[in-house]
């Protein structure tokens, strides 16, 4: 066997990367029973963070797209290893014919290419974590006015995240409102979240003002 520690670490790698990846993808949030809604007068909202992300057509989106990039790395993860494993068993049987000194450079480069790989690849793993936590924050942000409006219509002054609430009503939960207003506002967020910005539509051409009707001549006073 060649100095394989690289190569085993890459292979780990593949192993640990569908758990590493799982433990930031937005897991299922279980949604309690329908009750029927009671809406009290309440200086205090609360609000579920993320039952109000993971239930949300942006949510969705990013949850969708994160099953892509994931099984996408994963799978390229499986082709190197399948190819380096391949170049590292003809590199053994190739030992007994090569020098020494030949085999120690060949065997030495390999390693360090190895590692160099699953650098790359641990960085590429990286990004994604990255981009889930930044559409998160984006959607955030997306959601504030959203919740601005809905303590403005509640007549409240103030929302708390539900998770820091030991006891309280459920009608001052806003969650489900919330939901609603930014499915219809904002939707699954695709061009808010890649920073896109709608180009001002331009401004139609002014048409040219029609010239005046000619008016008829001044007649004369009769004379006496």
């Amino acid at each position: 066997m060649v100095r394989g520690a690289g190569l085993a670490a890459l292979v780990g790698l593949i192993v640990a990367l569908p758990m590493a990846l799982s433990a930031q993808e937005p897991g299922s949030v279980a949604r309690p029973a329908a009750e029927p809604r009671v809406i009290v007068p309440s200086p205090v909202l609360t609000l579920d963070w993320d039952r109000l992300y993971e239930g949300s057509l942006w949510g969705k989106r990013v949850r969708a797209e994160f099953a892509v990039a994931s099984a996408e790395l994963q799978a390229e993860n499986s082709r190197i290893a399948e190819q380096l494993t391949t170049e590292e068993r003809s590199l053994t049987e190739r030992r007994a014919t090569l020098d020494a000194e030949v085999f120690r450079r060949e065997a030495d480069a390999f390693d360090a290419r190895v590692t160099e790989i699953r650098n790359a690849q641990e960085e590429k793993a990286r990004a994604i974590g990255r981009k889930l936590e930044e559409e998160r924050q984006a959607f955030i942000q997306a959601a504030i006015p959203q919740i601005d409006a809905v303590l403005q219509a509640r007549g409240a002054v103030v929302m708390l995240d539900a998770r820091a609430i030991i006891r309280g009503l459920a009608a001052i939960d806003v969650t489900a409102d919330l939901a609603a207003r930014v499915d219809a506002v904002i939707g699954a967020g695709d061009d808010l979240a890649a920073g896109a910005e709608a180009a001002p539509a331009d401004a139609p051409e002014a048409e040219p003002a029609p010239d005046p009707a000619p008016q008829p001549a001044p007649v004369p006073p009769a004379q006496d």
